[in-house]
């Protein structure tokens, strides 16, 4: 196993636990415009990709400017309330910083959410590079975002982990060159990350100290 020095991480999904905010917002944002039969699952599939793209494919509209400020109003509104982190996700960011490996996220969010949602969990301080919507031309599943990641960490990318949820997480990854970790508590579900090419699935974030060549915590010490 390779000797990993940089971790990345998608955000929505991955260390945050957005998923109910983020269909609430688009339900909120969609009420009008999709059929009464528009449910949380025709939502999930497409979680990860820009929030313009998921909107022009839920609307059939290409113009989805009233529609993202709709979504937005509505997210910051609830965010508070709705966003937790995953479990574990504090206790190991904290071990993997005090162990000196780098880390980042790698997100399609915009970054005044990404820093808010970092902030609220008490995680930011841990992330030494952040890559948002706002900072690249062509968004994660191109290689872009985590090619700039790294570069903002001055890392390699024979010794990093990107850990996502979504099929575009682990190509954007793949992409780049870098080992992908898919969490098998994706809404998405676990088949489809290992159909997507994932190099490793974890079903609990401990399981990244062991990746990383770390001693995992017992249980008990959580």
């Amino acid at each position: 196993m390779a000797n990993y020095q940089t971790v990345l991480f998608d955000l929505d999904g991955t260390i945050l636990d957005t998923n109910e905010l983020i269909i609430q917002s688009f339900l909120h944002a969609l009420q009008d415009i999709v059929p009464p039969d528009f449910t949380r699952e025709h939502i999930i599939p497409s979680m990860g990709l820009p929030l313009a793209v998921q909107l022009q494919q839920f609307s059939g509209a290409e113009d989805v400017e009233e529609l993202i400020r709709a979504y937005r109003t509505v997210n910051l509104q609830l965010h508070d309330d709705l966003v937790q982190a995953f479990p574990y996700v504090n206790d190991v960011l904290e071990r993997l910083h005090a162990a000196g490996l780098k880390l980042g996220v790698v997100t399609t969010k915009m970054q005044m959410t990404t820093e808010r949602g970092l902030k609220h969990v008490g995680i930011r301080d841990y992330m030494s590079a952040i890559v948002t919507l706002d900072d690249v031309e062509r968004p994660k599943p191109d290689a872009e975002p985590v090619e700039l990641a790294l570069q903002r960490l001055g890392a390699s990318s024979e010794t990093a982990l990107m850990v996502g949820d979504s099929i575009v997480d682990i190509q954007s990854a793949a992409a780049a060159g870098v080992r992908s970790v898919g969490v098998a508590w994706s809404l998405k579900g676990e088949a489809m990350l290992r159909e997507a090419g994932a190099d490793y699935i974890i079903h609990d974030m401990r399981e990244l100290l062991t990746l990383a060549g770390l001693e995992r915590e017992p249980l008990e010490k959580r």
